[in-house]
């Protein structure tokens, strides 16, 4: 089976690399010019001119990254299985629209309201009361295209920095925590969950990813497994989805869904059972799903910006290197490192020494280590 695939980052050349095993061949369909895959057959079509060989070359069509055109995606559908289906890629790429499906599935979501100008995001801030967070309704991610206000005074500065012409405006959520909920579904319905993980954020960017999440009560894996599933359902949805949240002392608020392998599921490569990435394969191919228990205790640690002393952590026995094969540059996503352990004790020492080898990695913090 050929496997088209929407872009060619490192979550293709991840998916790429999961699906080798099970005889798969993948043709990536790059439309910015800048591949980074690596492997595999790309087509590289900034103007749009080579659609109909990229068709003729694959059997299933995916994507590893939810920023492009949903035209590309319906028209592809209207030749090819596409999974996840184009309606996803379109719910996702515009807040209003995915915090109005939250909204209708009974999916917690902080309190929100639409601005188109300064001024109404300066009243918007006003209802909802400050510290508030705007963001543009479409593009985004990483932290780009948001703004906090603290007060309702910043508003004209906020709406000139997000460049927007109309952003969401939400009530900062007094949060214990970041979680994120990895999900898959297959052709024929059938669903599994991963086990929730917890992710910590420094300047917008994930950099650490605990799994599973630490002391974390039954129901709020529940909650998280219900809120999906109904995600999944009312989508008709394959492949893997995520789903980040925050968990508060009431329970848990969603913050936004991504239709396809994410982020903080890179710990699954050598903590679960089966990885998001070989899941999302059988998941578009029309197979079986595979276990996603966790092997153990996993922590996934972003390298971002320069590549440090690769050698080092090389060494170190509990370390896994996934190197994307990109070149340095501020901010860039340049590989990972999952750290595996028996105990959290023992896993948070592990990530610290591991951390020590990656210049810039913020110091490592979650609820297992509330002051560092």
């Amino acid at each position: 089976m050929r496997i088209g695939v929407l872009g060619a980052g490192q979550l293709g050349r991840m998916l790429a690399l999961a699906g080798y095993p099970l005889a798969k061949d993948f043709v990536f369909y790059d439309m910015s010019g800048s591949p980074s895959a690596g492997l595999g057959e790309v087509i590289i079509d900034r103007d749009g001119q080579y659609l109909d060989d990229f068709i003729s070359r694959v059997d299933r069509v995916t994507y590893e990254f939810e920023h492009l055109p949903v035209a590309v995606a319906e028209e592809l559908a209207k030749h090819k299985p596409v999974h996840p289906c184009p309606r996803a890629l379109e719910v996702c790429q515009n807040r209003e629209a995915e915090k109005t499906l939250f909204g209708r599935l009974g999916i917690p979501t902080p309190q929100w309201q639409i601005a188109d100008s300064a001024e109404s995001l300066k009243a918007a801030a006003e209802e909802l009361g400050c510290p508030v967070v705007a963001k543009s309704i479409t593009e985004g991610y990483d932290g780009k295209g948001q703004a906090v206000l603290k007060t309702p005074e910043e508003a004209q500065a906020a709406w000139s920095s997000i460049g927007h012409p109309r952003v969401i405006v939400e009530k900062f959520v007094n949060f214990k925590r970041e979680v994120s909920i990895i999900a898959v579904r297959a052709e024929d319905g059938d669903l599994a969950f991963y086990p929730i993980a917890e992710n910590t954020h420094h300047e917008g960017i994930l950099r650490y990813s605990i799994a599973p999440a630490p002391a974390l009560q039954a129901h709020i894996q529940q909650d998280a497994e219900k809120y999906i599933k109904s995600l999944l359902n009312e989508l008709n949805y394959v492949g893997v989805l995520t789903l980040e949240l925050f968990e508060t002392n009431d329970g848990l608020v969603a913050n936004e869904m991504a239709p396809r392998v994410h982020n903080s599921g890179h710990w699954t490569i050598e903590g679960a059972m089966t990885s998001q990435f070989e899941n999302h394969i059988r998941a578009v191919s029309g197979h079986a799903l595979g276990n996603v228990a966790a092997r153990g205790l996993s922590c996934m640690i972003n390298i971002i910006g320069e590549h440090g002393d690769i050698e080092r952590i090389l060494e170190l026995p509990y370390a896994h290197v996934h190197l994307y094969n990109k070149g340095e540059r501020p901010g860039r996503k340049l590989g990972h490192v999952n750290i595996l352990a028996d105990s959290y004790e023992e896993l948070v020492w592990r990530v610290r020494n591991c951390a020590q080898f990656l210049p810039g990695s913020p110091e490592f913090t979650s609820t297992l280590t509330p002051r560092g």
